[in-house]
C-alpha cells in the first residue's frame, strides 16, 4: 500500500492542517540555549528541540554530522555566561534554584536518541570541559507521540522547559510546556488518537 504524502508547514514541520505556528511563543531569557541536534533529527517532524529553539529568542540550533553546515561550538559560548551541558553524565550535578543567582548561563542541550547524544559529548572535545547538569526528579513525560526507551526520559523541549523553569522562572516552563502540549494534542488528533489514549 502506498504511503500517503502530507504537506507540511515549512516552519513548524507539522502537517499544514494542524500547524501550530500561531501558538509558538517568543520567550526572552538571560540563559542562552545551544541545541546540538543529530542530523537525522532534522527530518523528524515530531522533533521537539526545534520547537524549543523557535520559542526561545536567545537560542541557536546546530547540527551535528551535517558536512554542509559545520560549526565551531566555541563561537556560541559567549564570555560572561557560564556554560552547562544538560546531560546525565556520571559527573553531572543537579540544577537547583540557588544556581539562578550565579547566572547567566549558556545551556548546551544535545538533541537525539541516547546513543546519538552520548557520542556528541565524546566527539565534541569542548563539551568535555563543560559542567554536566541534570534535572531534579519530576513528573513523567507527556510526550505521547514517540516511545521513550529510558525511565524518566523526557522530550527535549520538556527537559529544556524544566531546566529554564529553575534557572529563569516557572513562567518560562509554563510557556514551553503549553506549546509542547498543543503539538502533542494536534499530532495525536491528526493520527486519529485522542490525547491520553
Amino acid at each position: 500500500m502506498r504511503k500517503k504524502f502530507w504537506l507540511r508547514c515549512d516552519h513548524c514541520k507539522m502537517r499544514r492542517e494542524v500547524c501550530i505556528c500561531e501558538a509558538i511563543p517568543r520567550i526572552d531569557t538571560a540563559t542562552k540555549v545551544v541545541l546540538i541536534a543529530a542530523r537525522r533529527e532534522l527530518k523528524v517532524p515530531t522533533n521537539t528541540g526545534r520547537l524549543a529553539v523557535q520559542s526561545l529568542t536567545n537560542s541557536v540550533m546546530l547540527t551535528r554530522g551535517d558536512l554542509d553546515a559545520p560549526f565551531d561550538l566555541a563561537e556560541h559560548l559567549p564570555t560572561g555566561c557560564r556554560p552547562l551541558i544538560l546531560y546525565p553524565a556520571d559527573d553531572a550535578i543537579e540544577i537547583t534554584h540557588a544556581m539562578r543567582e550565579r547566572g547567566p548561563y549558556t545551556l548546551v542541550v544535545p538533541d537525539g536518541n541516547w546513543r546519538q547524544t552520548s557520542k556528541m559529548r565524546r566527539r565534541e572535545p569542548i563539551l568535555a570541559g563543560i559542567q554536566a547538569v541534570t534535572l531534579p526528579p519530576g513528573p513523567d513525560s507527556r510526550y505521547l507521540v514517540r516511545r521513550e526507551t529510558k525511565a524518566q526520559g523526557l522530550a527535549t523541549i520538556e527537559a529544556i522547559a524544566r531546566a529554564l523553569g529553575i534557572l529563569e522562572g516557572e513562567w518560562v516552563q509554563r510557556e514551553l510546556e503549553a506549546v509542547f502540549a498543543l503539538m502533542v494534542q494536534r499530532t495525536l488528533a491528526g493520527r486519529g488518537v485522542a490525547d491520553g489514549e
